[in-house]
């Protein structure tokens, strides 16, 4: 069973991640889907988060992050991302991996060892799926982007991001060629040009990468 600073955590985490990628704030509903939990149970932690001002919703609204939740939220998510990264680089876990063991080590570790980790890394900015790693300020850069699904027939960029909601979905990816880095041209929503070859994305894949602008 999660602790109580840990359940915190984890719900600061997911509504951050809500709007790392789009602009719309995450409502009571969508945030008991994304934890596969009761809305009544959300309902309730929610209204604790409120008096603890890291959170922000009056009733039938959305809800957004406090400066201080905010705050708290980017620690957690640098923590996982950087455990991620570390898995991968120093390890040999491959990026549909890592999540699992992330959700586990996050809540382990000492902030002393997360700082060695990150200086032995040389600081990285993204994790192996393209996510910002946000600076220990809480702040995170990120260049202009389109999602596979919305982007034009013809546009070219780079992949900067591969959702790891799905890691079987990663796998096939990662079969097909389809990393973070590599550039490509967008054929359809199905299909994208990656060098000379043209290959057919399974489904879910449009909903799942990001190109650079």
């Amino acid at each position: 069973m999660l602790s109580s600073s840990a359940a915190v955590d984890d719900y600061l985490k997911s509504i951050y991640h809500h709007t790392e990628w789009q602009d719309r704030r995450i409502t009571p509903s969508q945030l008991a889907t994304e934890l596969g939990l009761a809305p009544s149970s959300v309902t309730e932690m929610v209204q604790k988060l409120v008096a603890m001002g890291l959170v922000e919703h009056r009733r039938y609204g959305p809800i957004s992050l406090t400066a201080e939740g905010h705050r708290r939220a980017a620690a957690i998510v640098r923590r996982h991302r950087l455990i991620e990264t570390w898995l991968v680089r120093e390890y040999g876990y491959t990026w549909d991996e890592v999540h699992d063991e992330a959700e586990v080590l996050e809540h382990a570790l000492s902030d002393r060892l997360l700082d060695r980790i990150d200086e032995r890394l040389g600081h990285p900015r993204f994790d192996p799926h393209g996510d910002a790693i946000p600076a220990s300020d809480g702040s995170t850069e990120r260049a202009p982007f389109v999602r596979l699904c919305d982007a034009e027939t013809g546009h070219e960029g780079r992949i900067l991001r591969v959702s790891d909601r799905d890691p079987a979905l990663l796998r096939e990816l990662e079969q097909l060629g389809v990393h973070v880095g590599r550039e490509a041209v967008v054929v359809d929503a199905a299909s994208l040009r990656l060098g000379a070859d043209t290959v057919a994305l399974p489904v879910d894949a449009a909903d799942a990468v990001w190109l650079s602008a």
